[in-house]
């Protein structure tokens, strides 16, 4: 375990937006770090400093990725040919071989390696939308939560803050129970679940929270139980909602309500709650998502790999629902083009240009991110927690940037190889452009996923 962040540092941003809805982008900003936390902000023009890191480029609040499956990252460049034409049902189908692969060693392997991806990219912290709970039989392991202690550890080697969404998933449709694969994600009941949930130990720097698979997976007595146990601790919770067609028309036949009518019925909508992908929404879903005030997390890179859809995330917005971002599948790991793709998805959907701005996808994938996973921060003042990321801004993709503008060329042109520094509750995580705790990403990652598939039949 990485240790408790600790002692003074001094960074001087050459450029830096602070975080808020203000586009003002400040120069030379030096940021005073004690114990994890920003102390104090300030304009410190004049020559470098003795004991101040200078941090060339553009430095905004560290970036947070709301909704991830670290094990999903394996099947990047598996699924995607013509090959493997067909629906998000049969890239289903690959996920599940996958999952009966991994034990406690292997996740933790290759998670350690998808957060160091995620650090090189700027991410501070990752929701992990956590179901591989038991043995591919379904078999409790000796310690019940061996898996989700992968993660956590994983998460701390990566130098990327965890929470943890302890999902609950316990039947494999409206009308049929977990079977295959899926028996390891299942524990015998809701009840069964929260004690298991009960029992995770964790860092301080973690957030344990709570997740409820989807409607078709949790029936609406179990959500109550899940619901009761988040706000009993005031914890995050979060559900996948309406990612496809067949899940509204399968949820209408069985209960007669769309899926967030169930989960209003249900009381699981509100501040505290994040729905994942909300693709497929009718007006009244809409209209309910934002009169609860619930937080909205897309996932475009993977919504579009799997060709789910487009959602209305403009008129989320109006309604009254936050937004946030996650790489879910990482079929791409980059916040920024997470980020970008939910406006320029929307201008191809309704033929029309300026439906977010780049300030507010910026504020999404900071502050937004951070109030779904159950954080503070997103904001670069005194008091905050000392997450930034610094982008260069003379590489291919973002040469020319400049005032005015500044904000809209690092959410429509900078990608996440333009991070240069991360620094993580005050702590060095990326140094100009490499990793401090993992000596080369790529080579874990390729250590971590070339086994799982050369052992296939």
């Amino acid at each position: 375990m990485r240790p408790a962040p600790s002692g003074a540092h001094r960074y001087l941003a050459e450029l830096a937006w602070l975080g808020g809805p203000s586009p003002v982008v400040e120069k030379e900003v030096l940021l005073e770090v004690h114990n994890g936390r920003i102390a104090a902000v300030t304009h410190q023009a004049g020559p470098r400093r003795d004991g101040v890191v200078r941090l060339a480029g553009l430095t905004i609040p560290g970036l947070a990725n709301a909704h991830s499956h670290a094990f999903q990252r394996a099947l990047r460049g598996r699924t995607h040919g013509r090959t493997s034409n067909g629906d998000f049902w049969s890239w289903r189908d690959a996920m599940y071989g996958l999952a009966a692969r991994l034990d406690p060693e292997r996740l933790l392997a290759l998670a350690r390696a998808v957060y160091g991806e995620m650090a090189l990219a700027g991410i501070c912290a990752v929701g992990e939308f956590h179901y591989l709970h038991h043995s591919p039989s379904g078999r409790p392991y000796g310690e019940a939560n061996v898996m989700g202690g992968a993660l956590v550890q994983a998460a701390s080697e990566a130098g990327v803050r965890l929470t943890l969404l302890d999902t609950c998933y316990l039947r494999g449709g409206f009308d049929r129970p977990l079977d295959g694969p899926q028996k390891r994600f299942g524990d015998r009941d809701a009840h069964a679940w929260a004690r298991r949930a009960d029992l995770i130990e964790v860092p301080d720097d973690t957030v344990i929270g709570a997740a409820i698979h989807s409607v078709r997976a949790v029936d609406p007595g179990s959500m109550e139980v899940v619901r009761e146990w988040a706000d009993g601790r005031g914890a995050p919770l979060h559900v996948h909602v309406s990612e496809q067609r067949a899940e509204n028309e399968a949820c209408l036949a069985a209960t007669g309500r769309t899926p967030v009518g169930l989960l209003e019925a249900s009381g699981v909508l509100g501040p505290t709650t994040t729905v994942v992908h909300a693709t497929h929404l009718s007006g009244d879903d809409i209209a309910r998502l934002g009169a609860s005030s619930t937080r909205v997390c897309l996932c475009p890179t993977t919504e579009r790999d799997l060709a789910d859809g487009v959602g209305p995330a403009a008129a989320l917005v109006t309604a009254g629902s936050p937004l946030c971002f996650g790489s879910d599948s990482h079929a791409v790991v980059d916040l920024f083009e997470e980020a970008r793709a939910v406006e320029l998805d929307e201008r191809l959907v309704t033929e029309r240009r300026g439906h977010h701005s780049a300030v507010d996808l910026l504020q999404a994938a900071t502050a937004g991110g951070m109030r779904s996973l159950g954080r503070s921060g997103g904001v670069l003042e005194p008091g905050a927690p000392a997450d930034f990321v610094t982008v260069r801004l003379d590489s291919p993709r973002t040469a020319g940037a400049g005032a005015p503008g500044l904000l809209d060329h690092l959410v429509f042109a900078a990608s996440g190889a333009d991070v240069t520094h991360v620094v993580t509750e005050g702590r060095p995580v990326v140094v100009d452009g490499a990793h401090v705790g993992l000596v080369d990403v790529g080579h874990a990652l390729a250590e971590a996923i070339t086994p799982l598939f050369e052992e296939q039949p």
